[in-house]
């Protein structure tokens, strides 16, 4: 058991990268410029409108910095608008464009597909118990 505690976390960031790049490969396939941060964060501004770019951040488990970096790339493509905010000119308001909600559309049912191959196999109760683990590792670490 010594040497699985040694290797979990390996193994954790390994599984995470490799499905990062399986992916990015089917989103490839779509002729689509876009990459999966980029979705993430266009995903993530549709089921939550108007959060700012912290929360923004914070849901897809990146740093401001690199949200900044994202959104830039996001509005040079036209899949966003970035406007000063109504009440507070320190920060932004993000909407998606019609051309992003278009991406978004597209990209919904590649990305269901991908995540159910990503998923292939594997029984609802070893995920059920996949979930509670992770959620003990994420309880552990945030104390």
């Amino acid at each position: 058991m010594g040497k699985l505690k040694d290797t979990i976390f390996y193994s954790l960031e390994n599984a995470v990268k490799s499905y990062r790049q399986f992916g990015q490969r089917d989103i490839n396939r779509t002729g689509l410029d876009i990459t999966i941060d980029q979705w993430l964060v266009l995903k993530t501004l549709e089921d939550s409108p108007g959060i700012s770019q912290q929360q923004l951040a914070i849901l897809v488990f990146k740093d401001v910095a690199s949200i900044t970096r994202i959104t830039d790339l996001l509005v040079k493509k036209k899949y966003l608008n970035r406007n000063f905010h109504a009440t507070d000119r320190r920060r932004f308001e993000l909407t998606i464009t019609d051309k992003g909600q278009k991406i978004i559309e597209i990209l919904k049912s590649t990305v269901k597909n991908y995540r159910a191959a990503a998923l292939n196999g594997i029984t609802d109760s070893e995920l059920e118990l996949l979930h509670h683990t992770l959620k003990k590792i994420i309880a552990n670490t945030q104390s």
